[in-house]
């Protein structure tokens, strides 16, 4: 059936309650970050208003960033971090139906609607007695955006249909094609472009000024597409040349025309919603007056009345799936608001922060069934290698530059505390994010047992680990016996982001570099290459200072001090990363409890109350520790309804960062991060383990499930809890080959080939 002739809406319709946010009221216009609801292709992004007579939609693509190379250090040896040398991500666009009679004060019973699970946007109302209807969504197969609008009775829909670039550009209209855009192209020499098309099976559609017109039509399909000649390969200076974007966008806008609306959403369906149903959670079941109340009233009543709503919990790690799987399947990866902008003045750039946000935004992917997801990181790394090298190599020595090696000698690569798309770094150099890059990039493998992505991402944990090797200097420490010892250490660096700028051997990068040698010395084994060089890495690996517990404070040591040289509650838990997300400190491990103590004291000093990603990190750390409610009082924290412009969750659920008093901003590691933390409070895995139900708080004891979790080691896990214990647990391998599991005191190993699964109950 053609949807053009039809005046039904399209027949894509979820069921499932679980799966639907859903609000009494559109979005306004100047509030778009906060109540704009997210669709995304994994390039495209996109903000949506939904208000009857003007659908707003804010549009974002992830390539269309200013700047460049950046390769030209300040007097203080640092590279430059502006919007015109280091650069910026951008919007590319506002679309705008303005449909006059339509306004919000003459509309009844309004309701709109997120379906998660099918990526789909539905807008419902009625006006003298017609039901009107829109559904908008985001499809990667045709790569457009697409709203469709139908009613049900006698209604029509008269209007227009305007897009306007977000740099000043001119729209121009194509009569013939009834369509309208624009091309153009920033400083940096990035061209891009988009176009805009209308149709229906009936009134009439026409071309109006820089506008497309539509006057009585039962049904109407607007279809937007765009882009830039952005290519990830610094041969070309990461540009296609044989692209010309308004061109492209206008061709592929033409051919869509050609497609009912049922087609494309249908095509959209088919692939979005697979991916969503890689992993399901129950998490108990929430009442009756609960589920009455629409999103942003059940958030709001979740935090005033403290009463557990499991489902709207689960929901939330649902709606953080939802946000990678629209931002990043291809292309770039997702920064630090991902593709979803409502201007060209995103702080800090928009840009991927190598000391947590972009690490953090990738924390779900293998967790929680969407580790394709992550191929959008790893690609970037490799893609960015190339520069990131060649960069380091001239400019890392500057005299000027405070983290210079003091060896003299500099190989492989490292970056600044901040990276864009053209191999450029900014801000400060971060030593030590080449390391934690790389422990995500490995972390990958672990779950995947992939050795052909292995191959792939080697020579960027090798180029990492040659800088190491040129990095480290030799220390004396005395232990605790009073004995003195030869160790090596990081070399003068920071912590992010507080305390000394010139500490040697902090925490923070000892760790990393721990586990980058650790990681490097298995892939070495799994590829069957540089053998003998691992062999020397690991000799590098055994003489590494590792923290230890301050006798002043009882803390884990954050620099080789006793002393706290920083801020006790501040929001990075730097010298934590190797409790999470790493794992050389163990609850398990009784050979340290004296270290895990320590951590432990030092998680507790920190607070737990923060920004967001703070909160996040905070909760996979009580995670790991095994307590449930502090694990759990984080992620209730985060769902803390936002307040003018405070931390907390907005209206949708964007997870807002306070910036200063009365103004936040989204920044989509928070959302990211928790939903990690739900996860982990539900499995807990490193290589040949694996433990149930490590941190299940009293909320969620009665009864839940969880399908489709990443187990590293190369397993699927699938369980089913009933009063606090784990009742069925289904492993499945997709390339491990044995494991222990760990439940309720109880251990079992696991022997599997890769496809075959195992059913353990009662465990």
């Amino acid at each position: 059936m053609d949807i053009r002739n039809t005046e039904s809406p399209l027949l894509a319709t979820d069921d499932a309650a679980e799966h639907q946010l859903w609000w009494r009221a559109p979005g306004s216009a100047t509030s778009m970050i906060e109540q704009g609801l997210p669709i995304g292709n994994g390039r495209l992004g996109a903000l949506v208003s939904n208000d009857p007579a003007r659908e707003l939609l804010m549009i974002t693509d992830a390539t269309l960033w200013t700047g460049g190379l950046n390769d030209t250090p300040q007097s203080d040896g640092q590279l430059p971090y502006g919007r015109d040398d280091f650069g910026s991500l951008t919007m590319l666009a506002t679309l705008a139906v303005d449909i006059p009679g339509h306004d919000l004060g003459g509309v009844g019973d309004y309701r709109r609607t997120l379906d998660l699970a099918q990526g789909l946007v539905t807008a419902e109302y009625d006006v003298d007695g017609v039901t009107y209807r829109r559904q908008i969504f985001a499809s990667r197969p045709d790569d457009a955006l697409v709203l469709h609008f139908s009613q049900q009775g006698h209604g029509a829909y008269t209007g227009t249909v305007s897009l306007a670039g977000a740099h000043g550009e001119s729209t121009t209209v194509d009569g013939a094609g009834r369509s309208a855009s624009f091309g153009a192209s920033l400083a940096n020499g990035l061209r891009y472009g988009a176009a805009v098309t209308a149709y229906s099976g009936t009134g009439e559609i026409a071309v109006d000024g820089t506008s497309i017109s539509f006057t009585g039509c039962r049904d109407l399909t607007v279809v937007v597409t765009g882009g830039t000649d952005y290519a990830p390969d610094s041969t070309t200076g990461f540009r296609d040349p044989s692209l010309d974007p308004e061109h492209l966008a206008r061709t592929k806008a033409g051919a869509l025309t050609r497609k009912s609306a049922h087609d494309l959403l249908r095509a959209h369906v088919a692939d979005f919603r697979p991916v969503f149903e890689r992993f399901g959670i129950a998490l108990g079941t929430s009442s009756v007056a609960q589920r009455e109340l629409d999103t942003w009233e059940r958030t709001q009543a979740r935090h005033r009345d403290d009463v557990p709503d499991p489902e709207l919990e689960a929901a939330y790690l649902q709606f953080g799936r939802y946000l990678m799987i629209s931002g990043s399947r291809g292309g770039l990866p997702m920064g630090l608001q991902g593709p979803w902008l409502d201007d060209n003045d995103p702080d800090w750039m928009g840009d991927y922060h190598t000391d947590i946000n972009i690490q953090m935004n990738y924390w779900p992917a293998d967790r929680a069934g969407l580790s394709d997801c992550f191929d959008a990181f790893a690609d970037y790394c490799v893609a960015q290698l190339p520069c990131w090298t060649d960069v380091t190599q001239r400019v890392f020595g500057d005299p000027a530059n405070r983290f210079r090696n003091s060896s003299g000698r500099i190989a492989g690569w490292a970056v600044g505390f901040s990276t864009n798309p053209f191999g450029g770094s900014g801000w400060w150099w971060h030593p030590a994010g080449n390391a934690w890059l790389c422990q995500n990039l490995f972390e990958h493998y672990e779950y995947t047992q992939d050795r052909a992505y292995l191959a792939k991402v080697y020579p960027v944990i090798k180029g990492a680990v040659e800088f190491w090797e040129t990095r480290l200097v030799s220390a004396t420490v005395t232990d605790a016996s009073g004995a003195a010892r030869e160790v090596l250490v990081a070399d003068g660096d920071w912590s992010p982001e507080h305390g000394p700028q010139d500490a040697m051997g902090n925490t923070y990068a000892q760790e990393l570099v721990w586990a980058l040698f650790t990681n490097y010395r298995t892939a070495t084994q799994v590829l069957g290459r540089d053998t003998g060089h691992a062999d020397a890495v690991d000799d590098l690996r055994g003489r590494l200072y590792l923290p230890v517990v301050s006798p002043t404070t009882g803390l884990l040591e954050e620099w080789m001090s006793a002393d706290d040289l920083g801020e006790a509650a501040h929001r990075h838990l730097s010298p934590l990363i190797g409790l999470f997300p790493g794992d050389r400190i163990r609850p398990d491990d009784s050979t340290s409890k004296d270290v895990v103590a320590g951590a432990t004291a030092l998680l507790t000093a920190r607070g737990m109350d923060s920004y967001g990603w703070a909160n996040a990190w905070r909760s996979l750390c009580w995670a790991r520790l095994k307590d449930a409610e502090k694990a759990y009082r984080l992620l209730i924290t985060n769902l803390k309804p936002s307040v003018n412009g405070g931390n907390g969750t907005a209206m949708n659920l964007f997870d807002i960062y306070e910036t200063d008093p009365g103004r936040g901003i989204f920044q989509i590691d928070g959302n990211l991060g928790t939903s990690a933390a739900v996860v982990e409070m539900l499995v807990y895995s490193r290589p040949g383990h694996v433990e149930l139900l490590p941190a299940l708080p009293a909320a969620w004891a009665a009864s839940g499930s969880v399908s489709g979790v990443g187990v590293r080691g190369g397993f699927v896990a699938d369980l089913r809890w009933k009063d606090g214990k784990v009742t069925e647990a289904t492993l499945t391998s997709v390339g491990g080959r044995s494991t222990t599991v760990v439940a309720g005191g109880e251990s079992r190993r696991i022997d599997l080939e890769p496809g075959e699964s195992v059913t353990l109950r009662s465990l």
